[in-house]
């Protein structure tokens, strides 16, 4: 199943951009589910219901993305039009639901991941879980850290930011920091402020309002909270990359060559890659963009990859 970006829709800022601010697809029928995290937290996951027996799709989203991402309303819309379960799992503090703990969610997060898959897995005859960019990054470290015992019968990974230093860097100059590390930064800096609130000395203040970056805000706020000190140490221990060799279950890699968020050197070729897992880099596509046809276009070529990459793997789990 190749990509090819329309003519009109070149360009990986373009690609990034557009679905965000273009498409109009609205959400499918989500039904709720609030969960107690064993540390006190809360999360909400919300849930596409499909036919008894059927598999069960799991969505881990992006930095600071929810159920209403255009990602993640097509990929269930997908889902639901094969009959299936779907669920799109918020990490803390997203989705509409407040976090009151100093802890949140970052890219090497396994561990978040591994205890929603442990309570989703019992109930469904079987499942597979894609994550979208930072989402990714947390689900390929679980993958790796999991090894045979991982728990969905196949996985895709996309957009990540398979070399935090490489992306990070990247994010915090030209039109990178202009575009997106601004969009981004304008909604972690009121939930770190929110945070600070709650739990006074957690971090500077002052610095907080001046940080312009990803490496001034993780310097500051998500390395030390979770237990890296800096954010060189941060993006270097949660990176993906050096462990893919490790990653046992079948797994898509999909990532464009134009992702602005990540430079193409950075891509892995098969030499660093367990025979598990499948790369795919289109040339076009942007960051989780992979819009196609003719304006104002359409973004169903990302869940259907995506979806008739894990399908053969679920069927033999369920024979």
């Amino acid at each position: 199943m190749n990509y090819r970006a329309p003519s009109w829709l070149r360009g990986g800022h373009a690609q990034t951009i557009w679905p965000a601010v273009a498409v109009k697809l609205a959400p499918p029928r989500y039904r709720r589910e609030l969960w107690d995290t064993p540390d006190g937290a809360r999360i909400a996951l919300d849930f596409v219901d499909g036919q008894p027996g059927a598999p069960l799709v799991v969505l881990f989203h992006g930095l600071e993305g929810s159920s209403a991402s255009h990602y993640a309303k097509a990929l269930m819309h997908a889902v639901a039009a094969r009959g299936w379960h779907g669920v799109v799992s918020h990490f803390r503090g997203c989705g509409g639901v407040d976090n009151p703990l100093p802890r949140a969610y970052h890219a090497g997060d396994a561990a978040e991941v591994r205890w929603i898959l442990h309570r989703l897995s019992g109930r469904f005859a079987a499942l597979a879980a894609v994550g979208v960019s930072l989402g990714g990054s947390m689900l390929l470290n679980y993958l790796a850290e999991e090894g045979e015992a991982a728990l969905p019968q196949a996985a895709a990974a996309v957009s990540a930011p398979l070399d935090l230093v490489a992306a990070s860097t990247r994010l915090d100059k030209g039109l990178g920091k202009l575009l997106y590390t601004r969009m981004f930064l304008d909604t972690l800096k009121p939930k770190a402020m929110a945070s600070l609130q709650r739990h006074p000395g957690l971090f500077d203040d002052v610095r907080l309002r001046r940080a312009r970056t990803f490496i001034e805000f993780d310097d500051l706020v998500t390395a030390p909270l979770h237990g890296f000190g800096t954010a060189l140490n941060y993006w270097t221990q949660a990176s993906s990359k050096p462990k893919l060799k490790h990653i046992a279950r079948p797994t898509l890699v999909l990532n464009a060559r134009n992702d602005p968020f990540l430079p193409e050197s950075a891509l892995p070729d098969l030499s660093q890659v367990s025979p598990s897992v499948t790369l795919d880099f289109p040339n076009d596509g942007g960051h989780v963009g992979f819009a196609t046809g003719p304006f104002p276009g359409r973004i169903d070529w990302l869940p259907q990859r995506v979806l008739a990459f894990v399908e053969p793997h679920l069927q033999n789990s369920t024979d």
